[in-house]
């Protein structure tokens, strides 16, 4: 004798842009981006690949919402309107995007060039946008500083998530340069070596970051 429930037995759960979004993130963590295809996708969710242009008419439209999803929650690290000093407040805001893309293999080259208007990305820039005009900087300074900071981190997170790719080690290309460079006749190079061939990504970042906001202070002046 079945139950009621026996029909729907064994068969995939169904098919939502939640759940898509999801899948497409655990096998971006799993294989990475370059194999990460709308074939896969669709195996991995059980439905024929047309079943996904239900909600993405192209890869790109899948990638913003992988995009979109991965920085959910980092526009509460500026804190409270008020809340501090404002370069610190930037700094945090900064800082919770690089986590945020470190968090997914390829996040990075995920988010880059992609354009999402869903609250979570447009959160982030008015956060930080925000931050800056209560600081007395004026709409364009502001405007522009967000797509400093944004470029800077997404840029120096994908460095660094290349470094650490694998199958392509930092530590092997941090090796074949010490090697071209004491080879050569690179004076300055050879003297800057432990730091150009340092895996300390965070303090790269720290110094990077500390440099635009100098910047900015001097723009508020």
């Amino acid at each position: 004798m079945t139950t009621s429930s026996s029909p729907t037995r064994g068969r995939p759960a169904r098919l939502s842009q939640a759940r898509t979004i999801q899948t497409a993130l655990d096998l971006l963590d799993e294989s990475g981006l370059d194999a990460l295809t709308m074939r896969r996708l669709a195996d991995a969710l059980g439905v024929q690949a047309g079943a996904l242009y239900r909600y993405f008419a192209t890869k790109q439209d899948l990638l913003t919402a992988m995009a979109e999803r991965m920085v959910g929650g980092v526009a509460d690290a500026a804190g409270p309107t008020g809340g501090g000093d404002w370069s610190e407040r930037v700094a945090r805001l900064a800082r919770a995007l690089r986590t945020a893309l470190l968090a997914h293999r390829d996040g990075a080259r995920v988010f880059a060039g992609t354009h999402s208007t869903g609250p979570n990305t447009l959160g982030f820039a008015d956060s930080l946008v925000g931050v800056l005009r209560e600081a007395g900087f004026g709409d364009g300074e502001a405007a522009r500083a967000l797509y400093s900071v944004t470029n800077f981190t997404v840029g120096h997170t994908l460095e660094e998530q290349a470094a650490l790719r694998p199958g392509d080690g930092g530590p092997t290309d941090a090796g074949a340069l010490h090697e071209a460079v004491v080879a050569g006749q690179y004076p300055h190079l050879a003297a800057a070596l432990p730091a150009l061939t340092s895996t300390d990504f965070t303090a790269h970042f720290e110094f990077g970051l500390r440099l635009l906001l100098d910047g900015l202070r001097s723009v508020r002046r």
